[in-house]
């Protein structure tokens, strides 16, 4: 692969989506995963449906609108509600990220976010991980104003570097992300930490990873 950028999807890719939930998991009891995942199921949902039905709320809008629908969904009491949307600002990395980045900077490829998240999140997560002087770029999808897996996301990058879609390594831990990076052109390559299936969406990664330090051995 010639490639000139490396590209990361931020939650759950570069960051643990679960990990505001879990650091409460005692106040929450033992059903905490479980509202984790419905919390980022229902999340993603909505900037689908948000996306199709052209009634666009930001990242961060949509992040508490899926949570007030968790927490009733899973009895969470309400008074943990700030608490939880505060967590998601600063969710943890996974324990690979820094080094791995780090490694990847010093071979002088231009490393980017492209995230649903919001500029001020993502500026947030980053400075909150001291990561801010790893990335060349962070892209919001707020600049288009459309979530992903709309093509006008992954063109942004593209436009940005003036270089070729097959010039760009992309990384998410979504199989629909990875399928509308793949579908657009880049070399899409799939974080696989839990040993999911890939979803069938017209698009098969030629390379998998269990975990980021992979990376270093393809690119």
């Amino acid at each position: 692969m010639n490639i000139k950028s490396v590209v990361f999807d931020a939650y759950g890719t570069l960051f643990d989506v679960n990990s505001a939930a879990e650091k409460c998991k005692e106040k929450i009891g033992d059903s905490w995963e479980g509202f984790a995942n419905f919390w980022r199921t229902t999340q993603l949902e909505y900037t689908w449906l948000r996306s199709l039905m052209k009634r666009h709320r930001d990242f961060w809008s949509i992040t508490e609108d899926s949570l007030d629908k968790s927490m009733k969904v899973f009895n969470v009491d309400f008074a943990m509600k700030n608490e939880l949307l505060n967590l998601y600002k600063t969710l943890s990395p996974y324990p690979e990220v820094k080094d791995v980045l780090n490694s990847l900077k010093k071979k002088n490829y231009k490393l980017s976010i492209l995230s649903n998240g919001t500029p001020v999140l993502l500026n947030e997560l980053v400075k909150s991980n001291d990561l801010e002087n790893i990335f060349d770029d962070l892209f919001s999808i707020e600049e288009v104003g459309v979530y992903k897996p709309d093509s006008r996301v992954y063109d942004m990058p593209i436009k940005k570097y003036q270089i070729k879609s097959e010039e760009v390594a992309f990384l998410s831990a979504n199989t629909w992300d990875v399928s509308g990076g793949g579908n657009y052109g880049y070399n899409s390559i799939w974080v696989n930490r839990n040993k999911a299936i890939f979803d069938n969406l017209d698009y098969k990664p030629k390379n998998e990873v269990i975990n980021l330090t992979q990376l270093l051995d393809i690119i």
